[in-house]
Parts: C-alpha cells; structure tokens; sequence
C-alpha cells in the first residue's frame, strides 16, 4: 500500500475555470429547492467540492471513458467532465437515480458544456447497459466494501480497471473491512483540501474465492 500526496489542483486553464464557475453558481441556484449539497457546506462550496473534484482529474488527467457512480451534484464526475470539455475527448456517464439530481446534471452539463451524460438509473443496472468505463469514480457514496460490490462484475472482466474513490477519516477501517472480502492493489493520494482524507486508486480488484472469468 503507497500513500502519495496528489498534485496542486489549481492547474485549469481560465477557460475551464470559467465553465467550473458557472457550474458553482447552478449549485447555488438550484441549492434552493433541492438539497445537493450539505448546508453547512455551501460557503465553502468551491474548496470542499469544487477543489476537492478537480484533485482527481489532476491525479488522471488523460481523456478517457468514465462511469460516475451516485453523481449527486456532480462531484466529482461532473467536475471531470467540464475539465474534458476543453480537451475534446473523453466521456463520463453520470449515474444518478434521483430524477431531481439528475435534471439538475442534465442543465448543468447544458450550460458548461460538459463531456457527459446522464443516467437516472439504480447503478446496479446502470452499468448494466453502458459502454466499458476505463475507470469508475465515486464521492461520498457508500462503504468501500460496498463500492466494491457495485464494480466487481465490471472488474472481473477488465483487469486494467481503475477505481478513483474519495474518502474521509474513517477510510483505513473500511480498507481494513475490505480486505477481509477482496482482493485489490492499493494506492492512497492524501488530499490538499481536507486533512485526513484520500482518494484511493484501486486496481485488480478481485472477490475472494472467487476465480476471474
């Protein structure tokens, strides 16, 4: 297992800025009548999501094919996909079974121009009928056990998957929780936004007892 500490995140170009602007100003627009970010949060919304978002693009910068799964808000896959908008290539599938969240996406990719698209669909089914992601992202989601369970079909045939999960605090006891149940490779990016969390970059996940097909 390797800790490694993730890059600057302030490295977008002003005309990504500009696009990550506007989406900040929907959040807090539509905030309002649907609660896509924690209150206590809205202050801080550029550092505690915005920021923290964009570490994972600075971490795997190059245009390929994304699943996001539990989008929400769209931290942080619609974070990463604004960020495509200027490379011109690349995609991400916003997964979001919530219709009002998932309304919200679509308007928000609209107005930034966005590399995305979105699906209001349980994940389980969701991933189902998409296109083979090259990497799988997800923020605030469920447990890292959990998580596993969402992707392991996906991995199971694709061994070159890649995993982008952001976690707080409590992240060793859910790594811990998981090894007991999988196998995977392991590397830990400290954050630069919020002291005491990571995003873990996984690998050759595999279910224990469980022989790849």
């Amino acid at each position: 297992m390797n800790m490694q500490n993730s890059g600057d995140s302030r490295f977008v170009s002003r005309e990504t800025t500009e696009r990550l602007k506007a989406y900040e100003a929907l959040v807090r627009k539509w905030q309002n009548s649907i609660n896509l970010v924690a209150p206590s949060t809205l202050d801080d919304l550029w550092e505690r999501h915005i920021e923290d978002s964009l570490q994972l693009f600075a971490l795997s910068p190059e245009p390929k094919i994304w699943a996001d799964l539990g989008s929400g808000a769209g931290f942080p896959g619609l974070v990463t996909a604004v960020c495509l908008a200027e490379a011109g290539d690349g995609w991400v599938h916003l997964i979001e079974s919530n219709n009002k969240k998932a309304a919200f996406l679509r308007t928000a990719i609209s107005e930034t121009g966005a590399r995305a698209s979105v699906h209001p669909e349980r994940i389980e089914k969701a991933l189902v009928g998409l296109p083979r992601p090259a990497a799988i992202s997800a923020r605030a989601l469920a447990s890292l056990d959990d998580l596993f369970g969402y992707v392991a079909p996906l991995a199971a045939n694709d061994p070159a998957l890649e995993c982008w999960f952001h976690k707080g605090f409590g992240y060793r006891d859910e790594v811990r929780i998981a090894r007991g149940n999988w196998q995977f490779d392991l590397i830990e990016h400290g954050s630069r936004v919020m002291d005491g969390s990571v995003i873990l970059q996984v690998r050759q996940l595999e279910k224990i007892g469980v022989g790849k097909s």
